[in-house]
């Protein structure tokens, strides 16, 4: 679209999670975890349905890993509830240890026994159960591995030690599987045909899980909500295509993808940016409460677009870019002194310094908040 001129905004896809109707199979109610004078998670509540791939994302320390280890049972809340199954597994009084919770956990690293084969890690996972070969065949089929159940971790791609991990952890049908970075040891070809992979897995077994990764790609790929967490609470939480387009606070906009933030002044029906005009039906949700107010815009590089044009006439100039491949990201200093990114086709290549103009071109609304 041109500057002047953006589209008639269209309304956001929702993708339909798995079984969004489903029953509740864990839930935190009001979670608090405190080590002497820091608090790791605050007040946090959150529930998951049957069948369902919950996400929690986030910045390293922002308690992603924490809650994993209290519904695991590995730590004890200071206060609130984990439940899971319907049953309170910590809190009111009572704490349900992790080898007595029925909980799957897949470590980063594996944690493969070196000394037993394929069939006989997964077998492990079975101790204390009823099941036997039949479950470790079972398994073994699901997870792609038959024809080598007698080799030797040592003898596996990584790819391979992942779904052997998997596989034992879903050995005795837990209620609820949690994955703990679970790709972050895989080189990155692998990291993305394995994630893959494993959402297949999880789905066809049925299992619930909860995930934790500081990946946003790999989160808003696999999962079907995304948690999006910072400094111990919640930010916010939805189905990936949700949060990303319609992020409910600046740092949920700025952890997701490369945002930048353009300033613009309401003048009744219009948003005046350094990048034009533009009307308010373009951006998403009403401003009318902020008429005469400064906002700012959330644009990502896919929603610009620069165009080479003669000093006089420019909004600002090359001052980087980054070669990905398929794509270039330019990052763009506008004269106001703002910046922000435009995404191209690697054939499109502009200089260091090159003036150029920068056009809006989403074909969706934007989001915006209140300038700070």
């Amino acid at each position: 679209m041109s500057r002047n001129e953006p589209p008639e905004p269209e309304p956001v896809s929702e993708r339909t999670p798995t079984d969004s109707t489903g029953e509740t199979v864990l839930e935190l109610d009001g979670v608090t975890r405190e080590f002497g004078p820091e608090t790791a998670v605050r007040d946090l509540s959150l529930s998951v349905r049957e069948g369902e791939l919950l996400t929690l994302l986030g910045p390293s320390g922002c308690g992603k890993t924490t809650t994993l280890r209290l519904i695991a049972g590995l730590d004890e809340p200071t206060a609130g509830t984990v439940t899971i199954g319907g049953e309170t597994l910590a809190g009111d009084s009572q704490f349900v240890p992790p080898e007595d919770r029925d909980v799957g956990l897949v470590f980063q690293n594996f944690a493969l026994f070196p000394h037993l084969d394929v069939a006989e890690n997964i077998a492990f996972g079975l101790r204390g159960t009823t099941h036997g070969e039949e479950r470790v065949d079972e398994l073994l089929e699901l997870v792609g591995l038959t024809d080598h159940r007698e080799k030797m971790p040592s003898q596996l791609s990584g790819g391979q030690q992942q779904r052997v991990a998997l596989a034992r952890s879903l050995a005795p049908e837990p209620d609820v599987l949690l994955l703990d970075e679970p790709f972050s040891n895989l080189d990155v070809r692998l990291r993305v045909e394995m994630r893959e992979e494993v959402r297949e897995i999880l789905k066809e077994a049925g299992v619930t899980a909860v995930s934790v990764t500081h990946d946003q790609e790999e989160a808003l790929s696999i999962s079907d909500r995304v948690a999006i967490m910072n400094d111990g609470r919640i930010e916010q939480i939805g189905q990936p295509e949700v949060v990303f387009e319609n992020p409910e606070s600046r740092f949920v906009a700025s952890f997701l993808g490369r945002a930048s933030f353009l300033a613009g002044r309401v003048r009744g029906d219009v948003v005046e940016t350094q990048l034009g005009t533009l009307p308010t039906d373009a951006i998403n949700g009403p401003v009318d409460a902020y008429d005469g107010a400064r906002i700012d815009v959330l644009v990502r590089p896919d929603d610009l677009a620069a165009v080479p044009t003669a000093e006089a006439s420019a909004d600002g100039h090359v001052v980087n870019r980054q070669y990905n491949g398929p794509a270039f990201i330019y990052r763009v200093a506008l004269r106001n002194g703002e910046e922000v990114r435009c995404h191209h086709n690697h054939v499109e290549t502009f200089e260091h310094g090159q003036p150029v103009s920068v056009d809006i071109v989403a074909d969706h609304p934007l989001a915006w908040y209140p300038a700070e």
